[in-house]
C-alpha cells in the first residue's frame, strides 16, 4: 500500500537558491539586472569588467547616486527596493527594477562585494554578502561617488547550472550583446566593457554620442549609413515609436532586433515577425534587416511582471499597435530606394579612380590613357545620352517632321479650343507672344539636346524687345512662399536631377532617368506639377503670354466644367447658369490683378484671351481649361493675399502639369490615325507629349527644379537598378 508523501516546508536557503536560478540564468542576466540598477541610479558612466565570461568575476561600476550606509544591511535581502511601495505602483512603474530580487538572487549563487558612496558622504562604505546577509559589519573605505558591485565565482554552489553553461567565450559574447544594446539605447550614458587585465575594450561608447553613432561603433559603418529614422506617435493607442531601421540596401543572414519597451530591453516575436513580413518584399530570400525600436507605451497599459528575468512584457492593444508599427515601417521603406543613394563621395563604390579621372581618361588619347589604371565596365558612367536610348528598343521615330492641317471644329463644346499642340498639330492653339515680362528670374541652363519646336506666330522670349526687362517683385507673401520652397529642398534629389540623363518614357505617368551608375523610375506627374508650382511663384509677375487664337467665353467654359463629373455639381448647389454667371463676374472683378501678375487677360465681355507662359515651348492640355477656369473661382482664396497667390499657383500647376490620361503617340502614329478618321468630326489630333516630356519638362527639371524633401519618401523617385549590383548578379549566372 502506497502512503501519501509528507509535505514539508522547504528550508529558506533552498527556496532562495531556487528563486535565484529563475532570475539569474547566466552571467549576462546578472549583468543586465545590475546595469538597470545603475541606470535607475541616474548614472552617466558605467564600466564593466569580466573574467572567464563572468563566471570568475563580474564587476560593474557607476557614478550614480549610490546606496546609503543605513541601507547596506538589507540591500541584498529579497523584496527590498526603493522603487515600489504598494502593489498598485506596478500600474505606473517607470523604473527598471521593482521586485528587489536581483542582488538577493546574485548573493545566493555568488560572492558579492559592494562598495558605495553617496554625494553627501565623506567616504565610501564596503560590505561583503553571502545568501543575502552581510558577512561582517560595513567598513568605511576610499571610493568614488557611485557604486561598485563585484560578483565572484558565479554558481559556485550550483554545480549543475555551472556545467550547463556554455564556454567562457560564448558567455562573454552574451555579455557583449547585453552591454551593446543598452549602450545603443542609452545614448547619454558612457559604457565601457573589457576583460580583466586587458587594456583594450570590447565595447566603448562616449557619453555625448547619438544613437546612430553608437550603432556605428557597435555594428559598423555598413549598417549606420543605411539607416532610416522612424518616428511615429498614436495618441489613440497611447504609444510612441522611435527607432532606426535598415533600408532595402542592407541585409544580413540573421535579423538584428533591438527592442526596448518603456526603456526596458525585451523581446517580442510578434513584432519581429510582423516587421520582417514587410521586409520580405524588399530583401532577398532568407535575408533579414537591422531593427532598433524604442517603444514607449502608457505605463497603465503595460504589465512588466510576467517573466522572472523581465525578458518579456505584455501590453494592451498589442495587435493594433503591431499593425500600426507595420504600416509605419512599410511607409518608410517605400521611399528607401531613393533615400539610400544620396551620399557624396569622391569615388564610386569600389572604383580605383574618381569620376573626374574617368572623364579625363575618356577625353585623352589612347596612348596617354594606357598609362592610367584600368576602368572596368561596371564602374563606367554613361555621359552621352545619344549613344542609345530606351526608344531604340521600342520603335523607330521617322526623322522627317510631319506638318498637317488639323483644323477641327468641336461643336459640342461651342468653342474653338483643343488639347495643346505643337508645330500646328492642334486647332485653336495658344500662341506664344513676347512681352517685356517674359524674361526668367531663373533662366534655363542651355543644353545641347534641347530643340525648340516652332509655333505659329511665336517668337523666343525677349526676341522682339531686345534686352528683356525683369520686374522685381517685393511682395512679402511671395518672398515667404519662395523661401519655404528653398528651405524644403532635398539636397540629394537636387543633385540627382541636376546631373541626370533622360532614358525614356514608360508612360505618361512614369519615366526612367539615370544618375551615375544607377537607374531611377520617376513620377512625371508629381514632378511636373511641382515644377510648374515653383515656376508660378519664382517667376511671379514676369510670365510670358500665350494668346488664344479665338477668345474663349468664360461663361461657356464654366458650363462645360459644371457638366463634367469632376466638378461634383449637384442640384443643391443651384442652377448651372447662375453658377457660371457668378464665375464670370468674380473673374472679371479680379481681371486687373490676374493680368498684371499672372498674364491672364479677361476682356470686358467676359472672354479669356491669354494664358501665362510658364515654360518656354510648353502648351498645357487645353481640354483641362474649363475646369481650370471653374477652380479659379471656387478653389482660390481671394480674401488673403498670401493664400490667394499660393492657391493660384497650385491651380496653375494642376492645369499645366502632365496628366495620367495623356497618350504618348509619335508623329507617324498621329498621321495614320488622322488619315483613318479624317471624315469624323470627333477625331482629335494627338499632341506629341513624348517629345515635350523629354525635351521640355526634364531639361527644366535639370535646370531649375528644387525637389521637396517629401519626394524622397513618397515613391516619386525609386531606384530600380544599380550597375555594380547587376554585374554581381550576372557573374553568378
Amino acid at each position: 500500500m502506497v502512503m501519501a508523501s509528507v509535505i514539508r516546508k522547504l528550508d529558506e536557503t533552498v527556496v532562495n537558491r531556487i528563486a535565484a536560478g529563475e532570475v539569474i540564468q547566466r552571467p549576462a542576466n546578472a549583468l543586465k539586472e545590475m546595469i538597470e540598477n545603475c541606470l535607475d541610479a541616474k548614472a552617466t558612466s558605467i564600466q564593466v569588467t569580466v573574467k572567464s565570461g563572468g563566471l570568475k568575476l563580474l564587476q560593474i561600476q557607476d557614478n550614480g547616486t549610490g546606496i546609503r550606509k543605513e541601507d547596506m544591511d538589507i540591500v541584498c535581502e529579497r523584496f527590498t527596493t526603493s522603487k515600489l511601495r504598494e502593489f498598485e505602483d506596478l500600474n505606473s512603474i517607470a523604473t527598471y527594477g521593482f521586485r528587489g530580487e536581483a542582488l538577493a538572487s546574485i548573493s545566493h549563487v555568488a560572492h558579492v562585494t559592494i562598495t558605495t558612496r553617496t554625494l553627501d558622504a565623506k567616504c565610501a562604505y564596503k560590505g561583503g554578502y553571502l545568501d543575502g546577509k552581510l558577512k561582517a559589519p560595513v567598513k568605511p573605505c576610499a571610493g568614488n561617488k557611485g557604486t561598485q558591485i563585484s560578483v565572484e565565482d558565479l554558481f559556485y554552489n550550483v554545480a549543475t547550472r555551472r556545467k550547463a553553461l556554455k564556454s567562457p567565450g560564448e558567455e562573454h559574447g552574451k555579455i557583449v550583446e547585453v552591454v551593446s544594446r543598452y549602450a545603443i539605447h542609452n545614448a547619454g550614458v558612457a559604457f565601457t566593457l573589457k576583460k580583466q587585465g586587458e587594456s583594450t575594450a570590447d565595447v566603448r561608447t562616449p557619453q555625448n554620442a547619438t544613437i546612430v553613432d553608437n550603432i556605428r561603433t557597435v555594428f559598423g559603418p555598413s549598417v549606420a549609413r543605411e539607416l532610416i529614422e522612424v518616428k511615429h506617435e498614436n495618441t489613440k493607442l497611447s504609444f510612441k515609436l522611435d527607432g532606426q531601421i535598415s533600408n532595402a540596401n542592407y541585409s544580413v543572414k540573421k535579423c538584428i532586433f533591438l527592442l526596448f519597451i518603456n526603456h526596458r530591453l525585451v523581446d517580442s516575436s510578434s513584432i519581429r515577425k510582423a516587421v520582417e513580413t514587410v521586409y520580405a518584399t524588399y530583401l532577398p530570400k532568407n535575408m533579414h534587416p537591422f531593427l532598433y525600436f524604442s517603444l514607449e507605451i502608457s505605463p497603465n497599459n503595460v504589465d512588466v511582471n510576467v517573466h522572472p528575468t523581465k525578458h518579456e512584457v505584455h501590453f494592451l492593444h498589442e495587435e493594433a499597435i503591431i499593425e500600426d508599427i507595420q504600416k509605419c515601417v512599410e511607409q518608410k521603406l517605400l521611399g528607401s530606394n531613393a533615400s539610400r543613394t544620396y551620399f557624396t563621395q569622391a569615388l564610386l563604390p569600389g572604383a580605383p579612380v574618381s569620376i573626374s579621372d574617368i572623364q579625363k581618361d575618356t577625353s585623352e588619347s589612347a596612348a596617354s590613357s594606357s598609362n592610367k589604371d584600368k576602368v572596368y565596365a561596371h564602374q563606367m558612367v554613361r555621359t552621352d545620352d545619344k549613344i542609345q536610348k530606351l526608344d531604340a528598343f521600342l520603335h523607330k521615330v521617322p526623322q522627317d517632321s510631319v506638318v498637317m492641317d488639323t483644323s477641327v471644329n468641336r461643336t459640342e463644346e461651342k468653342m474653338d479650343t483643343s488639347s495643346g499642340g505643337q508645330d500646328g498639330e492642334a486647332s485653336g492653339r495658344a500662341e506664344q507672344s513676347s512681352s517685356s515680362t517674359e524674361s526668367r528670374k531663373r533662366p534655363l541652363e542651355s543644353t545641347s539636346e534641347d530643340q525648340s519646336p516652332s509655333t505659329s506666330s511665336s517668337t523666343p522670349s525677349s526676341s522682339k524687345t531686345g534686352t528683356p526687362h525683369y520686374r522685381d517683385i517685393k511682395l512679402t507673401s511671395i518672398l515667404k512662399l519662395q523661401q519655404e520652397i528653398e528651405d524644403n529642398m532635398h539636397e540629394g534629389l537636387r543633385e540627382l536631377f541636376k546631373h541626370h540623363t533622360f532614358v525614356g518614357c514608360v508612360n505618361a505617368e512614369h519615366a526612367v532617368i539615370q544618375h551615375q551608375t544607377k537607374l531611377y523610375l520617376v513620377n512625371t506627374i508629381k514632378l511636373s506639377q511641382e515644377l510648374f508650382h515653383q515656376l508660378a511663384l519664382f517667376d511671379f509677375g514676369n510670365f510670358g503670354i500665350m494668346r488664344l487664337s479665338n477668345a474663349a467665353p468664360i461663361y461657356e467654359l464654366a458650363i462645360l466644367a459644371l457638366e463634367s463629373e469632376e466638378s461634383g455639381w449637384s442640384e443643391s448647389d443651384g442652377p448651372k447658369e447662375q453658377l457660371a454667371q457668378y464665375v464670370v463676374e468674380l473673374l472679371q472683378s479680379k481681371a486687373e490683378m490676374l493680368e498684371d501678375y499672372f498674364s491672364l487677360e479677361i476682356d470686358k465681355s467676359g472672354q479669356l484671351c491669354t494664358l501665362p507662359l510658364l515654360l518656354d515651348n510648353f502648351i498645357p492640355a487645353l481640354d483641362g481649361l474649363p475646369m481650370f477656369v471653374l477652380r479659379l473661382a471656387t478653389e482660390v482664396d481671394w480674401e488673403d493675399e498670401r493664400g490667394c497667390f499660393s492657391t493660384l499657383a497650385k491651380e496653375c500647376c494642376r492645369f499645366y502639369g502632365i496628366h495620367k490620361n495623356l497618350r504618348l503617340v509619335d508623329k507617324k502614329e498621329d498621321v495614320n490615325k488622322s488619315m483613318d478618321n479624317e471624315d469624323k468630326d470627333t477625331s482629335m489630333p494627338d499632341y506629341d507629349w513624348r517629345w515635350t516630356i523629354e525635351h521640355v519638362i526634364y531639361p527644366a527639371l535639370k535646370a531649375q527644379f528644387l525637389p521637396p524633401k517629401a519626394f524622397a519618401e513618397n515613391a516619386s523617385v525609386l531606384q530600380v537598378a544599380n550597375l555594380p549590383d547587376l554585374y554581381k548578379v550576372f557573374e553568378r549566372c
